[in-house]
């Protein structure tokens, strides 16, 4: 994926629609460390130049037409992205393991000069580097962009500032090849800038920049040129820049066609698309498709008409029977023969799927029960449940705000701790949510904290009934309806909580922020699979988390030893510079952080210790929330799978979440995810209502207003985690008005330390000492279990078998000039 589109995508909450590892709250991980958690690699068919032919148009399936061409808006989407990509300067591109490189085609050199008094980077230009009319690119363009995102005019309608505001001053250097940016704060992202570079013309009035470049592109340079957008044929047509002084494109054209994501079989079957992103189901015909034309070409025979229907007096019947067998088996057979054209180009997308806990109000505002909860979430078994299947690394994400093979990452999930029921438990238990507390008698009070019927009590009404049936069905843990509620309008909040006021999105590079909604829902559509298998890999992963269950006793122990809490209690104190028992003050300044994170912090050993990667629960033990030394509720020696507590409540009241998913054709894997959590909730008793709504309602009407307690949706990947980050953990801050202002952060939770080291981060040069720091406060967003990341979501692409230098990207940034057809070979 283009960095323009990878950092775009990074500001849409993936509905979508979002890294790091420090030993729990600080963080740093050894090289080694590092090293074993590594990238997927790209999936193009990659083929040098010589064996690529010349000419020829590639179809590219596209979600939509983009409805602007500046990609700084806030209604830019993938499609703005991939064509600036192709057709304007990007000073650095993304490698596969998602690292910023300088951009040969545009840059001799770019790098820091000074850092002090201030810091000064210095961009040495290509001599050949020209726009379409041949204006050499030089220090005009990088002004005229930096006063057009800087914040400073608001006449421009931009969708974000990030690193920009930070901008002093843009000067010629020694020559008008060289530009020399002096920073008024130091900036340690700047690679994120001038990506893409657009030229002085569109950057230059706020007409130009808010109208101008939303329908045309005057100027361009790149290895592609907008030739045309037909809105009536769905395409957008790029042709070669015959003033590209770079290698020459491939292709004579490369056509964007719109193809919705649920008419991308029929495009494939029809043959009118070379390239196409595909869900999980599809791709799995397509596979069986090319592994069955080497078993059985030609389709199976035609069925016959059912044995014995003419004598029980219905030959009429029997026929159109077997005419409408005929006709589908010709079908599929057709479609068949048509995918065996194609091939599916796999691996993992550069975004990673959540479970968000809404902190603001009800059961989850308090740490104690969004921690439960994530201890009751086996994060291995979802990444199996999807990723398996496609033959992709079945791993869960380790950080907020890296993935594996980046620089940054490191799996600081150890400051949260790994899934272990008996903790769960106990943490509940110490919050006020107990098996006795829900036989309580109250009166009933609206919101997520529903009211239940007495123990023992006949259904009385058909929504009791259809409980007590959801009830046995849980027993045999097999999925139900119990709890499922068809949501389609939006209600007044029934608790009076303010009104809240949503932030446009804030991510690193310009582009980036544009996608909050479409890209979010963008992301989640595509996470789809197959109706049949999907339910067939359903059952096979709920037996397997039976059998994985843990037996009562196993594990660790339902308490940890005394000297074990004072040892972690030590490291913790160490890691933050307060007082350890000896009466010494650790090293370091004590850091900032709000009570509740303070609290939350001594729940988990030393965070800058190193450690394992992916270290074994090591938080908030029997005794971090209870007195220590007290035991964790016994779970069900029976059969570990089924409630350990039954129906744990508070005054009466049964603890009840509402789970929010969409409800569209292409959400099935958020949908099966969200039943297999359902499931994992249930068994430490934690009850969900299932709230699904459609996939046009779900992020704006309930994920960016904070109408749920769960949700499942995306975050994009990103090189630039300080910048990028920050926004989407930042602590929400209350308005005048009494709203809260959220920016991306649409959990609701963080604290003043996250924000300090975010801060910290994106003004420190030294690259190693950022990189600790993102880490440090990557453990803290684990520890305030606001966010808990699952898997990284699969990018699957169906290609025409002869097309090269394409296909599943990654994180890399596609080379446009060499995507093309491979040549045929001599003799």
């Amino acid at each position: 994926m283009a960095q323009v589109g990878a950092r775009a995508l990074r500001s849409v909450a993936l509905l979508t629609s979002g890294v790091l590892a420090v030993s729990v709250l600080a963080g740093c991980s050894s090289d080694e460390e590092e090293s074993s958690a590594r990238a997927v690699p790209a999936d193009i068919a990659a083929a040098p130049r010589a064996q690529v032919k010349d000419g020829g148009t590639l179809r590219w399936a596209v979600d939509a037409l983009p409805t602007t061409l500046n990609a700084f808006q806030a209604d830019a989407d993938a499609t703005t992205a991939r064509i600036t990509g192709a057709v304007l300067p990007a000073l650095f591109t993304l490698d596969e393991r998602g690292r910023p490189q300088p951009n040969g085609d545009y840059l001799e050199t770019a790098e820091i000069v000074e850092q002090k008094p201030k810091q000064i980077v210095r961009y040495k230009l290509r001599q050949q580097a020209v726009w379409s009319d041949g204006r050499e690119i030089g220090a005009p363009d990088f002004v005229a962009q930096w006063r057009a995102l800087s914040g400073r005019n608001t006449a421009y309608w931009t969708a974000r500032n990030a690193g920009y505001e930070r901008i002093e001053k843009i000067e010629r250097g020694a020559s008008d090849l060289e530009v020399r940016v002096t920073f008024a704060k130091p900036y340690a992202d700047w690679k994120a800038l001038f990506t893409p570079l657009y030229p002085k013309e569109v950057m230059g009035s706020p007409d130009a920049f808010n109208d101008g470049a939303r329908t045309r592109l005057a100027k361009s340079a790149g290895p592609f040129r907008l030739k045309t957008v037909d809105a009536g044929a769905g395409t957008v047509t790029l042709v070669r820049d015959p003033r590209w002084w770079g290698e020459p494109a491939k292709l004579d054209s490369l056509v964007l066609h719109v193809v919705p994501r649920d008419r991308r079989a029929q495009a494939l079957t029809a043959k009118t698309v070379d390239l196409a992103a595909v869900d999980p189901a599809l791709a799995q015909r397509v596979t069986r498709a090319t592994e069955t034309a080497k078993t059985a070409p030609g389709g199976a025979p035609a069925t016959s008409a059912p044995a014995g229907a003419a004598a029980q007096g219905a030959p009429a019947q029997a026929a159109a029977t077997a005419a409408r067998a005929r006709e589908a088996q010709t079908a599929q057979a057709a479609e068949r023969d048509a995918l065996r054209g194609y091939v599916v180009r796999r691996t993992l997308e550069p975004a990673y799927t959540q479970l968000a806990l809404n902190g603001a109000s009800g059961p989850l505002a308090d740490e104690r029960v969004r921690r439960a909860i994530a201890r009751a979430i086996d994060r291995q078994e979802l990444a199996k449940a999807v990723l398996a299947p496609l033959g992709l690394p079945a791993e869960p994400v380790g950080s907020h705000l890296a993935l594996a093979g980046q620089y940054a990452y490191a799996d600081s999930s150890g400051a949260l701790g790994n899934q272990d029921t008996e903790e769960a438990l106990a943490l509940l238990a110490d919050a006020g949510w107990t098996k006795a507390g829900a036989r309580r008698t109250a009166a009933p009070k609206a919101g997520t904290e529903a009211s239940t019927a007495p123990s023992g009590a006949a259904p009385a009404s058909k929504a009791a009934a259809s409980k007590a049936v959801g009830a046995a069905a849980r027993t045999a843990d097999v999925p139900s309806d119990d709890g499922l509620y068809i949501v389609g309008d939006d209600k007044a909040d029934p608790q009076g909580r303010p009104g809240t006021h949503v932030l446009a999105p804030a991510p690193a590079a310009a582009v980036h922020s544009s996608l909050v909604s479409a890209q979010a829902r963008a992301l989640t559509r595509a996470l789809t699979v197959a109706g049949a298998d999907a339910k067939a890999d359903d059952a096979k992963a709920d037996g397997d988390g039976d059998r994985d269950a843990k037996e009562p006793g196993e594990g660790r122990a339902a308490a940890k030893p005394a000297s074990e809490e004072k040892k972690a209690s030590e490291e913790k104190k160490a890691a933050d510079g307060e007082k350890t028992a000896d009466g010494k003050k650790a090293t370091g300044a004590k850091e900032t952080a709000d009570a509740k994170e303070a609290a939350g912090a001594k729940k988990a050993p030393a965070a800058d210790a190193p450690g394992p990667q992916r270290p074994e629960a090591q938080g908030g033990a029997p005794g971090a929330y209870a007195p220590v030394g007290t035991a964790a509720p016994a779970g069900n020696p029976a059969d570990p799978a089924k409630p350990a507590a039954g129906p744990l409540g508070k005054d009466g009241r049964p603890l009840t979440l509402r789970f929010v998913l969409p409800s569209g054709p292409g959400s099935e894997v958020l949908r099966s995810v969200g039943d297999r959590i359902s499931r994992m909730l249930d068994r430490i008793g934690v009850r969900t209502e299932i709230s699904k709504v459609p996939d046009e309602n779900f992020f704006k009407d309930h994920i960016a207003s904070g109408d749920y307690d769960l949700a499942l949706y995306s975050w994009p990947g990103t090189a630039f985690p300080a910048t990028d980050g920050r926004p989407i953990f930042a602590k929400p801050e209350p308005a005048t008005d009494g709203s809260l202002l959220v920016e991306q952060n649409y959990t609701r939770v963080g604290t003043d330390h996250i924000d300090q080291l975010f801060d910290q981060a994106a003004a420190e040069l030294d690259e190693k000492a950022a990189r600790d720091l993102v880490r440090r406060a990557d453990a803290r967003i684990w520890a305030a279990a606001g966010s808990i990341p699952l898997f990284q979501r699969p990018e699957l692409v169906a290609a025409r078998k002869d097309v090269v230098n394409a296909g599943a990207f990654g994180f890399a940034t596609p080379r446009y000039e060499n995507i093309g057809f491979a040549a045929r070979k001599a003799g």
